[in-house]
């Protein structure tokens, strides 16, 4: 036992120090460049650098919050506001670690289903969720990997022996998806608030997560420049809610910059009208406050 013992620590010393020296020395020849953990467990300091103790990494894959938003999901909204937490409880940890969020490859092969298949409610409602997800992931801390064929809603588990099911693009709710995806890439290019401060706990900050009741998430993302914060707000299920107020971070008028539900992504064109005043009225702590849809 104790012997066995010893060999496997052994290795495991071995191990670590062999990527220390590869990370290390990479990112010494190669500035700039990034070396990411596919990394299961809870290990720590897989993302910080060698000389504070850890493997060196540039990022690691965030499992935690792969495992727990399909989790969540794949349940019919009926059932969603008793499991709130399995999308809260990502904050808890998201920065503890530079964290890569992965929807790859991995989950959408040995009869896991694509990820189209997993959401739940009619064909309407499954669009709807699956731009919801990408959604999510895309206004989280973290940065985002999408694997091929979930940005249209590829209906069948990927297969290396066969094509990806382009001809899928000829169908309305699936081009609807992957002008969503598009129009999310765009703005995560346009707004530094969503990718400026991702590993840092200030980059981010709850409105509020407890209306559970309402399986509503209200959060701002913050850059370094304050006029450049970002606010997300996520109806997690196909009820609508009128006349919903939000706290606000400041007074004034705010932009609609995106909507799941516009008619050129598919959905209802259930919006704002292009934005929302937000005025005087104290709301989730906050001496300002806007009305949505």
């Amino acid at each position: 036992m104790s012997t066995t013992w010893a060999l496997r620590t052994l290795n495991l010393c071995l191990s670590r120090n062999i990527f220390k020296d590869f990370n290390a020395a990479a990112h010494s020849e190669y500035p700039g460049i990034l070396t990411i953990a596919e990394e299961s467990t809870d290990w720590p300091m897989v993302s910080r650098p060698a000389y504070m103790g850890g493997l060196g990494f540039s990022m690691k894959w965030s499992m935690g919050w792969m495992h727990d938003t399909l989790e969540y999901m794949k349940l019919d909204p009926v059932y969603r506001k008793f499991n709130q937490h399995l999308l809260t409880f990502y904050l808890v940890y998201a920065f503890t670690e530079n964290f890569v969020l992965p929807l790859s490859h991995d989950e959408v092969v040995h009869r896991k289903r694509s990820l189209k298949e997993r959401m739940p409610g009619d064909e309407r409602q499954v669009f709807a969720n699956l731009k919801l997800l990408f959604g999510w992931q895309f206004t989280m801390p973290g940065k985002k990997l999408l694997f091929m064929g979930g940005e249209f809603g590829q209906a069948k588990e990927w297969d290396a022996n066969t094509a990806i099911e382009w001809h899928l693009l000829n169908y309305p709710n699936h081009q609807g998806t992957q002008r969503w995806v598009r129009d999310l890439n765009g703005l995560y290019r346009r707004e530094s608030a969503l990718y400026e401060v991702d590993f840092e706990g200030h980059g981010f900050e709850w409105i509020d997560f407890s209306d559970w009741e309402q399986s509503v998430l209200s959060f701002i993302r913050r850059g370094h420049n304050p006029e450049n914060n970002v606010v997300v707000v996520l109806n997690l299920t196909p009820v609508v809610r009128r006349d919903y107020r939000i706290g606000a971070p400041q007074g004034g008028y705010w932009r609609e910059v995106l909507n799941s539900d516009a008619g050129i992504y598919g959905g209802g064109d259930i919006g704002n009208s292009g934005g929302v005043m937000a005025q005087s009225v104290f709301t989730h702590g906050r001496p300002y406050s806007a009305c949505l849809f």
